[in-house]
């Protein structure tokens, strides 16, 4: 079961994580951290329960929902410098780009399969602590609907200009940091062949049969 859970924060995140868009008449920028959580975690909930495509596991449905309902709430160029660790900042524009993008497909296909299971589940955002001008939160949450609360809390930055709003730049799923997860991963292989290693190791592995 605790499975199920780890796999619930990663697609609520954005593969992981999956952050729904809200409505045109109620801007997720407009919200406070805590509210725009809640809400486009219900969003995203009814997005499994409604869409066939992701609760089979299609991987094309999947990244379709992912680009049109998650990207707009993640600050993913972070999340994926933050896993990425020093090499990021000697990696080229492109190389940079690519990365993004592997990761991401990486994301998808890892958790794609398992969005059938937590349609059931319930997310409860539980009250927040934070300055009124804090430009970084974390909002914790619980997930309900097992034998016992499981811990998940969301890592928020606010972005200023276009594309203004909090976005989410990491999740704790029981205790551990998506992001930090992978951070491990990355550096092994990036140790080994550096960022184009990276890059071809995230490569291979999506272009394997699901």
């Amino acid at each position: 079961m605790q499975s199920i859970y780890r796999r619930l924060g990663a697609a609520l995140l954005g593969a992981a994580a999956l952050l729904a868009a809200a409505p045109a008449a109620v801007q997720a920028q407009d919200l406070a951290p805590n509210a725009m959580v809640e809400k486009v975690t219900q969003d995203v909930l009814g997005e499994i329960r409604s869409n066939r495509g992701v609760q089979a596991g299609n991987i094309a449905a999947a990244t379709e929902a992912v680009d049109r309902v998650v990207m707009p709430h993640i600050n993913f160029p972070r999340m994926t410098a933050a896993a990425v660790g020093p090499a990021w900042r000697n990696a080229t524009p492109e190389q940079r780009q690519q990365v993004i993008d592997e990761f991401k497909a990486m994301l998808i296909r890892t958790y794609a399969g398992s969005l059938d299971q937590v349609g059931d589940l319930q997310v409860v955002v539980l009250p927040m602590r934070a300055q009124a001008d804090a430009n970084d939160v974390l909002v914790r949450s619980e997930v309900r609907g097992g034998e016992q609360p499981i811990q998940l809390d969301y890592r928020l930055q606010k972005t200023p200009g276009q594309g203004m709003g909090w976005k989410v730049y990491n999740v704790n799923v029981m205790g551990a940091w998506i992001v930090d997860s992978y951070r491990s991963q990355f550096q092994k292989e990036i140790s080994a062949g550096g960022i184009e290693g990276l890059i071809q190791s995230l490569r291979n592995h999506n272009r394997k049969p699901s």
